[in-house]
């Protein structure tokens, strides 16, 4: 007699294990699992893990819930699982609760302990098999019966049904008409054209189709139904669910064009934040008031997807490079990628316009010189005499440019004025007489003429919105 102990993690249960002594040898088959489980007096020495989780189910009718008590389910040390499945071959799929109104007689449960390897064994009961008188009314209420209108390869109308059941069925489906007088409950059926649910292999949807119906009674979706019967008869009414295969295609189309609204939408927004630059100039007397606008006009325009440089916000590079190199590096992105300066007036900016034309005219050549970029700073600073601000001096900077424009015959097109409605008691305009300099420049007066600047912006340079004449 040999007593031999094994301890090997490659073998499992139902191996085949040779022993060799010496020059004997034999073959020894290891039990299954199931062969194990069947011995009482082994079973009470191996690991719980090997045993299956028994179980009953309670209905809690205060609660309308069905609740499995699972036995030793403290003393286990994997986590329970479980499984809800319909009939024999059903999906089982893991489901916490049980409402009460989805119980069906053909519902079964599935238990196992969770030991993160394919030997859990599982334990499987149907505990509503018996009680189908109970839950029958369950079974029906938890059908459901959709129907589509096709067409077929010969261009006749047809109808196309899909039935959802949780168990077998044994019924039969037909297309009716349902009377239109008092008496509603009666459906008047659609030629002898019923068809048999198949009740040999369950199939949680069974399809089918009906063929030769007339097409003014698919179109009557008011009065058709399907029946469906089982012993007694029930209706489910298709108003909702009949599609006519040309409404589709039209909800199809309409859908195909919102999304390339969207779609163009999406690239003009795109377009807008690449190539609408804004430069905002302060006017020469800004303070605090002023450059509060100022930077708040920025921001909103800056919201709305625009690149936006304002000279309040540029005062170290400002600085670094001077007045009219920053400005002219602010306007060249401009004459290649689209946007707008926009100039703040004020009445001092008008003053300072009115004195600037005056003084250009007085400098002649060498004031033409300075406009068109040549920078000598003793007429420069002439120029520019008794201002200290930086913002001063793009200002006039802005002025030598506009001076340009006005003469290569594109006034208005790089430069747009705007005016602040809270600095005056009435809104500015052609006839208040603007100096010689602004005339034939977009005037925007904000925040009334807010959505009209921001038209223009959009734009580019396709010609002023809200110009001003001269």
């Amino acid at each position: 007699w040999l007593s031999l102990l094994l301890e090997s993690k490659a073998l499992s249960f139902s191996s085949q294990v040779t022993v060799y002594v010496c020059s004997l040898h034999s073959t020894v088959v290891l039990p299954s699992v199931d062969e194990v489980n069947g011995r009482v007096l082994l079973l009470s020495n191996l690991p719980v893990c090997l045993s299956v989780p028994s179980f009953n189910t309670m209905i809690d009718q205060e609660r309308r819930e069905v609740m499995l008590q699972v036995a030793m389910e403290k003393d286990s040390p994997y986590q329970l699982e479980m499984c809800l499945q319909h009939e024999h071959n059903g999906m089982c799929r893991v489901q916490k609760s049980v409402p009460l109104h989805s119980v069906t007689p053909c519902m079964c449960f599935q238990l196992w302990w969770d030991k993160g390897d394919q030997r859990s064994r599982r334990s499987r009961s149907c505990p509503f098999r018996n009680n189908t008188e109970l839950f029958q009314r369950n079974l029906w209420e938890n059908v459901s019966v959709s129907v589509v209108q096709g067409q077929m390869n010969s261009g006749g109308a047809m109808l196309s049904w899909n039935l959802t059941a949780p168990c077998r069925v044994e019924a039969e489906v037909w297309p009716c008409q349902r009377d239109a007088g008092v008496d509603k409950d009666r459906c008047t059926e659609l030629g002898d054209i019923r068809q048999s649910l198949s009740n040999d292999i369950w199939r949680e949807n069974d399809r089918g189709h009906w063929v030769h119906i007339p097409e003014h009674l698919i179109g009557a979706s008011n009065f058709l139904l399907v029946g469906l019967g089982y012993n007694s008869y029930l209706y489910f009414s298709l108003s909702a669910r009949l599609w006519h295969w040309r409404w589709c295609l039209l909800v199809l189309l309409s859908l195909m064009l919102v999304g390339l609204a969207g779609l163009c939408l999406y690239f003009l927004h795109g377009k807008l934040k690449r190539e609408g630059h804004v430069v905002l100039l302060s006017p020469p007397d800004v303070n605090n008031s002023v450059s509060k606008l100022v930077c708040e006009l920025g921001s909103s325009l800056r919201a709305r997807g625009l690149s936006v440089s304002v000279d309040l916000w540029s005062r170290a590079e400002l600085c670094s490079l001077g007045p009219l190199p920053w400005l002219h590096s602010q306007l060249q992105p401009l004459d290649s990628q689209g946007g707008r300066a926009l100039l703040v007036l004020t009445q001092a900016a008008s003053k300072k316009a009115e004195d600037w034309g005056q003084q250009w005219d007085q400098q002649g050549q060498q004031g033409r010189d300075i406009a068109q970029g040549v920078e000598e700073e003793g007429e420069y600073k002439r120029l520019l005499q008794g201002l200290s601000s930086p913002y001063a001096d793009v200002f006039s900077a802005a002025l030598s440019c506009i001076k340009v424009d006005h003469q290569q015959g594109c006034a208005g097109k790089r430069f747009l004025l705007v005016h602040f409605e809270a600095h005056s008691a009435k809104p500015l305009s052609s006839e208040r007489g603007l100096p010689e300099l602004f005339q034939g420049l977009p005037l925007f007066n904000l925040p009334s003429q807010r959505q009209e600047l921001l038209v223009q912006l959009a734009i580019g340079s396709k010609g002023p919105g809200a110009g001003i004449g001269g």
